[in-house]
C-alpha cells in the first residue's frame, strides 16, 4: 500500500517500536512516522493534526486482541483503510559491550516477557521488570550502560539506540504475529480491490438474537473470519459484537446481507471495507 511521502502516521511507542516496523512494511520507509506515548494520544492524532493516518495493533496470534485498540476504534469516527501482519520476533538487548553472562535484569513490555517464558524458566536468577514501551525499555538500558540490564525487543530498536543484541529469537512460540489497522478519516476512498470488511453492531437480549444476525451472511456463503464481543461502556452487561468478513460492500450479496442485519441489530457500524494483508503479501511476492 502506498501513500504520499509527506503523510504522516502516528502509533502507540517509541522509535523502534514493533508499530513502527509495522508501518514501513505497509507504507514503504520514507513515511513520516509520529510516536506517541499512548493509545489514546496516537487515537487522538489526526483531530489534534499532528497526523494523516494512525497504525493501531488489534490483535497477536499468541496473545488475542488489544481491547484498547478496538475500544478507541468503535469510540471514534475512524476507518480501517488497510492492514499489516508481522512477525514478532524478540531480541535480548543489552548495552554496548554487554554479555549475556552479566545480566541479571531483563526490562520490557508485559506481554513480550510473557512471550518469552522459556528464556527465564532456564534462567530463574534475572529479575523481570514490567515497562511500558519494547523499545522504550532499549533507550533506557543504552543510556544507563549498565551491563546488568538488558532488554527485550526488536532488532529495529537495538539499530536505533545502538543496543548490543546478546541473543536473538527469544519468543517461544516462532507462530508469533501481530496484526495491524492503518486508519484513516471516514472520507477515505474504498480500495478498488478490497476483500475484506469488518463492522461492529449491538443487539436486543432476544433469544437466537445473534443467530438470526449471522444467519444472512451464512446464506450467502460470505466466509465469516473472526467474531468477537465487546462489553458497551456507560451500559452494564450490553455488549457489542465484532465481525471480519471475507466481503467487500462492492458486493451485492454483501449489500443485502448488512441490510437485513441492520432490520435486526440496535445499531450496525461499517468500521472499514479494505484490502487484506493477505492479498496485499500475494500481490506484492
Amino acid at each position: 500500500m502506498k501513500i504520499a511521502r509527506d503523510m504522516r502516521v502516528a502509533f502507540q511507542g517509541e522509535r523502534g517500536a514493533f508499530s513502527e516496523e509495522a508501518a514501513v512494511k505497509l507504507l514503504g520507509g520514507e513515511v513520516r512516522l509520529v510516536p506517541l506515548p499512548t493509545f489514546e494520544a496516537a487515537f487522538g492524532a489526526i483531530a489534534k493534526g499532528t497526523a494523516d493516518y494512525i497504525l493501531a495493533p488489534i490483535e497477536n496470534s499468541l496473545a488475542g486482541p488489544v481491547h484498547r485498540s478496538f475500544d478507541l476504534l468503535v469510540e471514534s469516527a475512524l476507518t480501517i483503510v488497510g492492514e499489516v501482519i508481522i512477525r514478532v520476533e524478540h531480541n535480548l538487548i543489552g548495552p554496548p559491550g554487554g554479555r549475556l553472562e552479566e545480566v541479571a535484569i531483563v526490562e520490557s513490555h508485559p506481554v513480550a516477557l510473557a512471550q518469552c517464558e522459556e528464556f527465564f524458566s532456564a534462567r530463574p536468577f534475572l529479575k523481570r521488570i514490567a515497562t511500558d514501551d519494547t523499545a522504550g525499555s532499549v533507550r533506557e538500558i543504552v543510556q544507563a550502560g549498565d551491563r546488568t540490564r538488558a532488554a527485550i525487543a526488536s532488532k529495529r530498536a537495538a539499530e536505533i539506540y545502538g543496543g548490543q543484541i546478546l541473543r536473538e529469537h527469544l519468543e517461544d512460540d516462532p507462530e508469533n504475529y501481530t496484526r495491524f489497522l492503518l486508519l484513516a478519516p471516514a472520507t477515505e476512498a474504498l480500495p478498488e480491490k478490497a476483500d475484506k470488511l469488518s463492522l461492529v453492531f449491538r443487539l436486543a437480549h432476544l433469544p437466537g438474537a445473534l443467530y438470526h444476525a449471522l444467519e444472512p451472511f451464512a446464506r450467502r456463503n460470505i466466509n465469516l473470519m473472526k467474531i468477537e464481543s465487546r462489553p458497551v461502556r456507560g451500559l452494564p452487561w450490553q455488549y457489542r459484537f465484532y465481525l471480519d468478513l471475507q466481503a467487500t460492500t462492492r458486493d451485492p450479496e454483501v449489500a443485502g446481507a448488512l441490510a437485513e442485519l441492520e432490520k435486526l441489530a440496535v445499531d450496525v457500524r461499517i468500521l472499514g471495507s479494505y484490502i487484506s494483508a493477505k492479498a496485499a503479501n500475494s500481490a506484492t511476492s
